[in-house]
């Protein structure tokens, strides 16, 4: 008896430690690696340029700031008159290119949608019934079907929804669900994607509740 406590003692040490430390070296790890990678950045420097030939060593996390400072820089040359102006013609080549076309144009959209202050990106929490009715989950709203759609669809109110995949919500499904099928959460869009990540072990209900900032579309009362 005495020998089966010990035991039951060391494994709940032992899973203890786990959720201790693989969180840690995961984050870690994680973080090694941007920084790493976004040293490699340093190689575009001509070399009596770089750090390494200067000082005679490597600092870790140099190539951080000169990948933020590379992005700061085109960012603003990209915001006034004449960086519009490249930036168009730069999209105009490569959309003669054949294959470059299809995969620019398509990453550019998702990253417009994403990033620009004009994007849709998620505008809100909801919960659908998925993939069968009696069964719901997270999805987010993302707009109203286009022109095309409303035309072939029954006459009812739909919005576009998607439906993210766990642990990654950066897969999923694009579907359309009736407006008045779509129970609003009283979540932002940041809490419910944690809540998602997390597979539902976090419960955003412990997180202080933030303003929602996205545009909303107008949803049915929740029942």
């Amino acid at each position: 008896m005495i020998q089966g406590s010990i035991v039951a003692a060391l494994r709940k040490w032992f899973l203890s430690g786990l959720l201790v430390l693989v969180p840690l070296g995961i984050t870690f790890w994680v973080l090694n690696w941007v920084i790493s990678t976004l040293d490699l950045t340093l190689a575009i420097l001509p070399e009596h340029w770089r750090p390494l030939y200067w000082l005679g060593f490597q600092i870790p996390g140099l190539g951080v700031i000169f990948a933020l400072l590379v992005v700061l820089l085109i960012g603003a040359l990209a915001s006034n008159f004449i960086g519009n102006k490249l930036l168009g013609w730069w999209d105009r080549l490569l959309g003669r290119i054949p294959v470059v076309r299809s995969i620019y144009s398509s990453v550019k959209q998702v990253s417009d949608t994403l990033f620009s202050d004009k994007g849709n990106a998620f505008r809100e929490a909801v919960l659908v019934q998925w993939p069968r009715p009696g069964m719901w989950t997270v999805a987010f709203v993302t707009g109203k079907p286009s022109l095309a759609v409303q035309e072939g669809a029954p006459q009812d109110d739909f919005l576009c929804v998607y439906v993210p995949t766990t642990p990654n919500p950066t897969s999923g499904y694009m579907v359309f669900v009736r407006k008045d099928e779509c129970k609003r959460l009283d979540l932002s869009v940041d809490e419910a994607l944690t809540y998602v990540v997390s597979m539902g072990v976090v419960d955003p209900a412990t997180n202080t509740k933030r303003s929602r900032t996205q545009p909303t579309i107008p949803l049915e009362p929740r029942v």
